[in-house]
Formats: structure tokens, C-alpha cells, sequence
């Protein structure tokens, strides 16, 4: 099976229930870039609460729900990386909470569908080597 990956950054808007969710897929080649331009988003966005992230890079993945329901944002975009084949690859989802509560059911389906949403957007590319 070839693996894939991105050819460029995307970003995709989501709302919900008064909350937007701005989804940042991109390619990544190591871990250091990943944690360079999740400190730069959360910079750019000072007034969002939430930023949950999942990634693939070579042997590397990790997801995390920064302060949501566990396993309602990171996991489900891992899961989705994993189902598709990508690698080198983050998605980074910046909630800005709009005062009502999703419940974890409907926030993992947004989070998700952010997801889906931006990798829609992408162009889809074998990786080289």
C-alpha cells in the first residue's frame, strides 16, 4: 500500500451550536515543525479555547483533546489519518467556544467532521522515498 500525504495547508470552518471550529490540516516532516506551528496557531488565536490536534509523522502519532471529553477530538482525527494512509501529515482544530455545550457525542462528530471537512479540501499526494 503507497503511503500518502498532502501537498499543502488547508484550513476549513466549521460551526456548531455558536462554536467555530477552524480545522489546519498541513504536511509536517518532524515532530519540532508539528510543535513550531501548533505554537504559532495558538499565538494567531489568542481568544480560542480549545486546540485539539492529531498527527502522523514517519513512525510518530499522537492525538490529544486539549481539555475536551476524553477521546472526543484528538482520537477520532487520528483514527481517520490511520484510515486513510497519511502520513507527515497534522491537523490542528481551534474551537472558539460559542457558550453551548455539544456533549461529547455531537463534539466528537465536529471535531471529526472538521476534520473530514479540511482533508476534502487537500489535495492527496504520494510521498516520495
Amino acid at each position: 500500500m503507497n503511503v500518502l500525504t498532502i501537498k499543502e495547508e488547508k484550513i476549513e470552518l466549521l460551526e456548531n451550536m455558536k462554536s467555530k471550529f477552524y480545522a489546519i490540516a498541513f504536511p509536517c516532516i518532524d515532530v519540532e515543525t508539528f510543535k513550531t506551528k501548533l505554537e504559532k496557531v495558538r499565538k494567531d488565536n489568542p481568544k480560542a479555547k480549545h486546540f485539539v490536534y492529531a498527527y502522523r509523522i514517519g513512525v510518530n502519532s499522537k492525538s490529544c483533546d486539549d481539555k475536551e471529553p476524553k477521546g472526543t477530538g484528538g482520537r477520532p482525527i487520528l483514527e481517520l489519518l490511520n484510515k486513510k494512509n497519511l502520513s507527515n501529515i497534522a491537523i490542528i482544530v481551534v474551537r472558539y467556544y460559542g457558550g453551548v455545550q455539544l456533549g461529547a457525542g455531537r463534539l466528537l462528530r465536529t471535531y471529526l467532521n472538521s476534520a473530514i471537512n479540511v482533508l476534502n479540501k487537500c489535495e492527496i499526494i504520494e510521498m516520495e522515498g
